[in-house]
């Protein structure tokens, strides 16, 4: 086959085309047009042994022959896209109707009609230079709109700019394992190419197509491309396709890389669906989940899965709460400013045509449709204060701000919901390994010819033989992809590459002066004959050598006390095999393996056994016959530390009523000790610590099934689950969720790292995956990533869910104390003197200030330790507690005092004229700029008192370690102040002198003082009125 267009024998068509067969169709493909998949790679001119050499000019000139390895993101919504979705609001639209009919009207003047002729309320009192300034209201009452409308689409641009940075955070930290020059190197998905020689093992997603070069013991989910949930066993010989999107749950391999991004399978799929989703995506919160190389599995409709719980994804259970406390509200709202537009209209038409006995003129019509705007103007006024839509943007601000902050203590917040759901956690089922220990194993006891070594052997203690058996075991038994490197400085540790229990191996060998990497150089892997990868179910590895004499040797690792029993040979001192009986392996449990574990090490057996040439070839599908009559080489105890920082972690969550408990795949002694060590086990508890395969007899009834009953009779007790499959865990998490033995709902959060630990992170409420150790199948499975595999990163995650709940709780009591007082006072004003004493601009401003402003303010406080000295809400708590009912309703009847007084009696106790009755097109008084700057000076220095919500007489405690919550306080005040002195007829304001002023802010800071007031009254005897929605299952 020619060189196409002078660099490459394959076309990118070709490739695409290959990439489309399946099964036997594909081999016979590859057969026929290259030989083989040598052939394949040398078309490609690349290497399968040692990839590509790298090298910037080949690399570039791939990119642009094939592709990169992108998926372009769908667009953003613009600016001006986000503008228009804001003034869809239907509020808005009526307000901005309206005004503009307000603003139409004011320029018209009857020319045969005095207005007086048209009833007190029309005229008589006003100026026509005054009539002529009618206008004003109404282009003032549209740049408010223009105002809320550009501050509206500003957060959502925002929110969706954050959203993008996070999902591109985590486009930037997804890597995979090549060959390059002889090396194996992790490279970004992004920079992989066409020729690339890739190493898959268990747990990868597959970032692009491929084709398989040599496999062991692969098998593939493609239930993502396909819908058959079925696994697919891979091999060179059968099947060889490898697709991008992907899951590899058995097994490991290498593949020739050959379609990227757009090209591969699941780009191809990508670009058809791009057009439709472009059309589907009606708001800016479905753009949160896109990103440029996330390659999200499709369903069996062709749809991406993210889309399909898309809702349940982007808003946390808080925020549904809130989304139906707004409704309850609004539908209140609409209700009041309905009654309000009535009875305006109602005491008009009495006062004007009964008690004034003023005739009807069709000459008077324009000025009775003004009346009749303006009463609208105040309906809907009345109707946009009353509508707290401020609630779920508080919630998405504290939100994206707290996940913001999450990611510096190391953790990646993949699901929103996630975030608030761990504030409200009652059980954390946690690995061990990695998680609660450092995952820096080493090898510290041995037991092997006989001989049980407290620390290391000397390499003269182990006959020849042995030590061949040993190291070479060790070598070959090992993921070819784990390996020990140079530190990076002087005096460091040695870097562990891989599987950690490997690396303990690996080091083992290098210290007993035997390099591994000889082994392997001398055995690659391509020569291996068979691996049977580690699984849950084997809790082994093995891998099996073609001698030369037509014989084989497999090596095998794995558990000790599962492994044991399966060996009938075992080295004696002098490294001869003697039989193994049941005597003696009953005393090397004893002796050796309960000793290791009752010292937190976990234990591993080393085995092998030779299978002769005069036996023939074995059944290597019959794995029990296999895994049968082996050799024992060695015992190993593997030490892995408790991270220092984890019992004080522990601790905290004890403390804050979260339950620790402790699954892990090591055996019982081991996890006893570890969790002995961690605090989640203490002197003079009787809580249960068993193993996976006891909990399994205890949880099922005699027909094999499992009961919700008798798992209810051992999970409140339960500690430490030792020797757990991926299936016990998420029996346990499933259990504990669906019971109802307390009286609350549990609340789980789960840790995982493999690949069957899926089902277990979905089922929990929020999901826990190692950023480090975890594979790309737990990731995905997960709702929040622990960069930093640590498990006092899980409480930081509870301190900061929690700091939400509250941040959005004190930013309820702050909203609907004004929305009480508002409404209230626009409703009253209006049925006693026809007229609202807070204008539609000024309370525009109003609901300015308490919906964008003060979700910021509140929704950005920081977490303390304090948040941990309490337990739990429960999700069956009411979002307004006795507390919270007690401070909104106390401070509502103060604020009304305060504004009935001056609006009935202002006008003598500060000897002002008074503003109550005054005719259309009234110019501002002092009377009402009083009462409307009064107002807001107490929501002002109200919201201080909102800062603290369970009772706490220090509301200014740390209040000045949140700069946003102090600009925003003195920048509200400013503007404030600018609005009324300067403000003039737009706002509805007069400028005030400084005894004035004086007065407004000794009222506004009566505010801080009933504060004290209402914390000295006790809370048991407020309601609570507003129960939770029902939450929808993750």
């Amino acid at each position: 086959m020619k060189d196409k267009e002078g660099h490459f024998g394959c076309s990118l068509q070709e490739l695409r085309s290959l990439m489309e067969l399946r099964g036997e169709e594909s081999c016979a493909m590859i057969k026929e047009q290259y030989g083989d998949v040598n052939g394949l790679c040398s078309l490609l001119r690349t290497s399968p042994v040692n990839g590509l050499d790298g090298t910037v000019e080949d690399i570039n000139r791939r990119q642009k022959e094939y592709g990169q390895n992108i998926l372009p993101p769908q667009k953003a919504k613009t600016f001006l896209q986000l503008v228009w979705k804001a003034l869809n609001d239907v509020t808005l639209i009526i307000l901005q109707v309206a005004a503009i009919i307000s603003l139409a009207l004011s320029f018209y003047s009857p020319p045969s009609a005095d207005r007086q002729h048209c009833g007190k309320a029309a005229g008589g009192v006003v100026e026509d230079s005054e009539a002529e300034a009618g206008w004003i209201e109404g282009a003032a009452i549209l740049l408010s709109v223009v105002c809320v409308v550009l501050v509206t689409a500003f957060n959502d641009w925002s929110k969706e700019k954050q959203f993008r940075g996070l999902q591109s955070r985590i486009d930037q930290e997804q890597k995979f394992t090549l060959v390059r020059a002889g090396h194996v190197i992790q490279i970004l998905v992004s920079e992989i190419v066409v020729g690339d020689i890739a190493q898959v093992k268990y747990g990868d997603l597959l970032p692009t197509d491929g084709v398989l070069i040599q496999g062991n013991d692969l098998k593939i989910d493609e239930s993502s491309l396909t819908g058959e949930s079925d696994h697919v066993k891979k091999s060179v010989d059968n099947d060889p396709m490898l697709l991008s999107g992907t899951h590899v749950m058995e097994g490991s391999g290498k593949m020739l890389v050959t379609a990227v991004g757009v090209n591969s399978q699941t780009g191809i799929i990508f670009a058809l669906l791009a057009a439709g989703e472009e059309d589907d995506s009606d708001d800016a919160g479905q753009n949160d989940d896109d990103v440029v190389m996330d390659m999200q599995p499709l369903n069996e409709d062709g749809q991406p899965e993210k889309k399909k719980n898309l809702s349940t994804k982007t808003k946390s259970v808080l925020q549904l709460k809130l989304n139906k406390l707004t409704m309850q509200i609004g539908k209140a709202g609409l209700l009041m400013s309905s009654l309000t537009v009535l009875i305006l209209i109602t005491r008009f038409l009495i006062d004007t045509f009964w008690v004034q006995g003023v005739p009807w003129s069709s000459d008077c019509m324009p000025i009775y449709v003004q009346f009749l705007v303006k009463f609208l103007i105040i309906g809907v006024t009345v109707l946009v204060v009353a509508v707290p839509e401020g609630l779920p943007l508080a919630v998405t601000i504290s939100l994206a701000y707290s996940v913001k902050k999450m990611m510096r203590d190391n953790n990646l917040v993949r699901h929103l919901d996630a975030c608030e759901t761990m504030g409200n956690a009652t059980a954390i089922c946690s690995d061990k390994t990695g998680t609660l220990t450092m995952n820096r194993m080493t090898v510290v006891q041995v037991f092997i010819t006989g001989h049980y070594y407290k620390g290391l052997p000397r390499l003269k203690d182990i006959p020849a033989s042995a030590m061949d058996l040993l190291t070479t075991g060790i070598g070959v038994n090992c993921a070819y992809t784990s390996k020990i490197l140079a530190p990076d400085k002087d005096g460091g540790l040695p870097s562990q590459i891989g599987n950690k229990t490997e690396c303990a191996l690996l080091g083992f060998s290098l210290k007993l002066d035997r390099h591994y990497q000889a082994i392997r150089e001398k055995i690659p892997e391509e020569s291996l004959f068979k691996v049977y990868t580690f699984n849950s179910e084997r809790k082994s590895m093995s891998t099996v050598l073609y001698n030369p004499d037509g014989s084989y040797r497999m090596f095998s690792k794995g558990a000790s006390e599962i492994l044991l029993l399966k060996c009938c040979m075992i080295l004696a001192s002098s490294g001869e095999a003697i039989p193994f009986r049941t005597q003696k392996r009953k005393e090397i449990m004893k002796q050796v393996i309960e000793p290791m574990a009752s010292q937190g090490l976990r234990t591993i057996c080393l085995a092998y056994k030779d299978f002769p040439a005069a036996d023939g070839e074995p059944n290597w599908e019959d794995e029990e016959d296999i895994l049968s009559n082996l050799t024992c080489i060695a015992v190993v105890g593997i030490e892995d530390p408790v991270r220092p920082e984890v019992p004080e972690a522990i601790r905290k969550c004890q403390q804050a009523g979260i339950t620790v408990r402790m699954v892990t795949g090591d055996n019982i002694s081991t996890a006893r000790a570890i969790a002995c060590k961690c605090g989640i086990l203490n002197t003079g508890e009787d809580f249960l610590c068993m193993d996976g395969k006891e909990f399994n007899r205890l949880i099922r009834n005699s027909q094999g099934e499992i009961e919700q009953g008798l798992i209810d009779k051992i999970w409140p007790n339960l500690r430490v689950l030792a020797r757990s499959s991926p299936t016990d865990k998420y029996n346990l998490v499933k259990g504990i969720i669906d019971s109802t033995v307390l009286k609350k709902r549990q609340v789980v959060a789960v840790t995982g790292d493999g690949t069957n630990d899926g089902p277990a992170l979905k089922k929990a409420d929020v999901g826990f995956a190692m950023g480090i150790a975890g594979t790309d199948v737990a990731k995905e499975a997960s709702d929040i990533i622990l960069t930093d595999d640590n498990f006092s990163s899980i409480v930081q995650a509870v301190k900061w869910g929690r700091n939400v709940y509250d941040s959005i709780s004190k930013f309820l009591q702050f909203q609907l104390t004004v929305n009480v007082v508002a409404v209230i006072v626009a409703f009253t004003g209006a049925c006693i003197t026809q007229d609202s004493p807070l204008k539609a601009v000024q309370m525009l401003w109003v609901n300015l200030i308490m919906d964008t402003f003060a979700s910021l303010a509140l929704a950005t406080e920081q977490p303390t330790d304090a948040l941990l000295l309490r337990k739990p809400y429960g999700r069956d708590k009411p979002l307004i507690s006795h507390t919270m009912m007690k401070n909104i309703v106390g401070h509502a009847i103060y604020q009304l005092a305060v504004i009935f007084t001056l609006i009935y009696h202002g006008e003598i106790l500060l000897n002002i004229a008074s503003g109550r009755n005054a005719p259309l097109h009234a110019p501002p008084s002092v009377h009402y700029t009083i009462v409307f700057n009064t107002f807001v000076l107490m929501q002002i220095f109200n919201e201080i008192n909102a800062r603290k919500i369970h009772g706490e007489r220090n509301v200014f405690e740390g209040i000045f370690k949140n700069t946003i919550f102090c600009v925003i306080l003195l920048g509200t005040l400013l503007a404030q102040i600018l609005i009324v002195q300067v403000g003039g007829s737009p706002f509805s304001c007069v400028a005030l002198n400084w005894q004035q002023w004086l007065i407004c802010a000794c009222l506004g800071l009566g505010s801080l003082l009933w504060g004290q007031v209402v914390s000295s009254i006790p809370s048991c005897g407020c309601p609570k009125v507003i129960k939770p929605a029902t939450r929808a299952e993750k």
